[in-house]
């Protein structure tokens, strides 16, 4: 496969700046269509779906600008009150206490206090099993409110990443104890009411949205009264939305191709913003298959894969090439490990050492009379994943490596791939603020297809076990030190196939100011965001 030439240009200083502030591309500013100055119109490929925030069907975007919890993280990497107004943390790290802001309702008048942030939690206990994936679930032992304006969460160990999972957007967001079902959410809300930002007015499914403005919020008020989201599931039709002016800004990982951001960021009329890295884009390769558990294999496949090529042709260099499972400005990730450099005849080599040999250059790689035959499962509905797969298709041909690609609708995908139905399948890591804490532990039950990819390896007690040991240290050294074996033994052990480092990005009209990106990669910053004149 080859990638025309005008995908191959590089995008100078992109790659290196990506790892520091976002980046904002912007040219003069033109005039702009007339616009309700109260309103921005914001798309979404989909539909707002269910915003329980106390289960996962929602649309994270949405629960954001509804919903609140204790706390939340901030760009500086600290955490800042949100419903808890203060807290503190006994010496043994086992004991929470949290101080309720004074004088906060939900929107519809109810208070929120301690009592009602304990009515949350207990509808969450009442599911427990289904949060479970947060170790701090499994690690709960009571939660209390021993007046109005005091929450204590004990726990049985220590557990450092406890304000993390407090700050995600789900499932420790608090709604009004009057849309319960009979004190409980699993089954459903009557109504989405929060205390946050904003107010849901109307719905209409698969069409569009309308948010406004909550009067009573106690944070920051944002410049627009209204907030409209159209639903458009086709990028094309999205981007010529934007020319329209139909739509004032799309942004997120998966709204805006490369293609249409390298088009606009010289434009007068639209700028492009991209932050840094937010996750890496994987492939994991299936540690159980009779010719990946042999780690000169998944060796090869590392080395035969050139990452450059595929961030330039695929991502125009908004995506910079990966080398780890997780970029060094994720907390505890800053550790030295060798990539596997692309390399062709080492791969080739590394397959001969494993004993696979060819009857010439156009036959395949065989082995006991068995060629080496592998699939490769992807997301049917990522464009990019699939330019991807038909690419590693036709490296790996030349090795004599037969790969199949097949491309499912996205719940069979993750079914399979949590499963362990795959060969090699890909994967996004979780990304900030989830990582690396809350992917790691993941890692050791069937959430993802991690743990069933790892099962072939000999040191995955040994992973499993340090990973345990880093959720309930509260030595900042040992945690390192931890954290280093974990990521040194992934990275050694050949099981993840690092692509390229996603990162946000937003395509919007030049007059609009503020773009940019949090902490929270699935949270909007709204808030930050005001029309220029």
């Amino acid at each position: 496969m080859t990638f025309s030439s005008h995908r191959r240009t590089l995008l100078k200083g992109v790659c290196a700046a990506l790892f520091g502030a976002s980046l904002l591309f912007t040219g003069s500013v033109s005039a702009a269509p007339d616009r309700d100055k109260d309103t921005l119109v914001f798309v979404n490929y989909r539909d707002l779906r269910d915003l329980n925030p106390h289960l996962y069907a929602g649309e994270m975007y949405a629960q954001e600008m509804l919903f609140e919890g204790l706390v939340t993280l901030g760009n500086d990497g600290k955490y800042h009150g949100a419903v808890a107004e203060s807290w503190e943390i006994s010496p043994d790290g086992r004991v929470y206490t949290f101080k309720i802001r004074p004088g906060l309702t939900f929107t519809d008048g109810e208070k929120l206090d301690a009592y009602a942030v304990k009515a949350n939690f207990d509808a969450l206990i009442d599911n427990k099993a289904r949060h479970t994936w947060l170790e701090m679930m499994r690690l709960l032992e009571k939660v209390e409110a021993p007046d109005a304006s005091t929450f204590v969460i004990t726990m049985r160990e220590p557990y450092y990443p406890m304000l993390t999972e407090l700050a995600v957007t789900r499932p420790f967001a608090f709604v009004s104890p009057k849309v319960m079902k009979d004190g409980k959410t699993k089954d459903g809300l009557k109504a989405f009411i929060g205390s946050g930002p904003w107010v849901l007015k109307e719905h209409v499914v698969d069409e569009y949205a309308v948010f406004e403005a909550n009067p009573d919020y106690w944070g920051v008020k944002p410049a627009f009264k209204r907030i409209i989201v159209k639903v458009i599931p086709d990028n094309q039709t999205r981007i010529l939305a934007l020319e329209k002016g139909e739509i004032d800004l799309i942004w997120g990982k998966n709204m805006i191709d490369a293609d249409a951001l390298n088009k606009y960021r010289s434009s007068d009329k639209f700028a492009v913003a991209v932050s840094a890295p937010t996750s890496t884009r994987h492939i994991v390769l299936n540690t159980n298959n009779e010719h990946l558990k042999d780690f000169k294999v998944r060796a090869a496949i590392q080395h035969a894969v050139n990452k450059a090529v595929i961030s330039q042709g695929v991502f125009h260099g908004f995506e910079p090439p990966a080398d780890t499972l997780y970029a060094r400005s994720i907390p505890y990730c800053d550790i030295d490990l060798k990539p596997f450099a692309y390399d062709m005849k080492l791969a080739a080599k590394l397959l001969e050492e494993a004993g696979y040999t060819r009857d010439g250059r156009r036959a395949p790689l065989m082995k006991n009379g068995k060629p080496l035959q592998l699939g490769l499962l992807y997301n049917s509905n990522s464009v990019s994943e699939k330019t991807i797969a038909e690419y590693l298709q036709s490296e790996l041909g030349k090795l004599g490596m037969q790969l199949e690609i097949r491309g499912e609708e996205e719940q069979s995908y993750r079914d399979n791939m949590k499963n362990g139905n795959f060969d090699l399948v890909f994967n996004i890591c979780w990304g900030m603020p989830y990582d690396p804490q809350s992917s790691l532990a993941a890692m050791r039950q069937r959430v993802y297809g991690d743990y069933a990819a790892q099962l072939g390896l000999p040191d995955k007690k040994e992973i499993d076990a340090a990973i345990t040991k880093i959720l309930t240290s509260t030595d900042e050294a040992e945690r390192q030190s931890l954290y280093s074996f974990v990521l040194k033994h992934l990275h050694d052990d050949a099981v993840y196939l690092p692509i390229s480092y996603e990162t946000n990005k937003a395509l919007f009209r030049a007059d609009l100011d503020g773009v940019g990106f949090l902490s929270n990669q699935y949270e909007v910053p709204f808030a930050d965001m005001k029309w220029n004149k």
